[in-house]
């Protein structure tokens, strides 16, 4: 099995909400930083929050930022991200990783992510 699959992903309406998981395995999830990513065509995948390990500070950038709930489960080695008051703009394919604790880069290979559409 592939370290990190997402789920959770689908249609919206704007203004709606879902929740994303990630499935972590074949690392120690506890240990790490963790972090959800999106990326939309032709745009580089961008981090978008991120929990510190094992449950501390969590930061957001300010699209994001009041509306997303990043979230981990350590005894299940999960990770969430709650996504409310949805935009159009969210649109996107979201995946998540583990985090350099000095440099935010992500340390495992990708999973397939998973669709996420807003839209009336």
């Amino acid at each position: 099995q592939a370290p990190l699959v997402e789920s959770g992903g689908g249609l919206a309406q704007p203004g709606g909400s879902l929740r994303l998981s990630c499935a972590a395995s074949r690392f120690s999830f506890a240990l790490y930083n963790m972090a959800w990513y999106r990326q939309v065509p032709a745009k580089e995948r961008e981090l978008i929050a991120s929990i510190e390990s094992p449950g501390g500070n969590s930061n957001y950038v300010d699209a994001v930022k009041g509306r997303f709930t990043i979230s981990r489960d350590n005894a299940q080695d999960t990770l969430y991200l709650q996504m409310d008051s949805l935009k159009p703009e969210d649109t996107a394919v979201y995946y998540c990783n583990a985090v350099s604790t000095s440099t935010t880069l992500p340390l495992f290979p990708w999973g397939q992510g998973t669709q996420v559409t807003v839209s009336s």
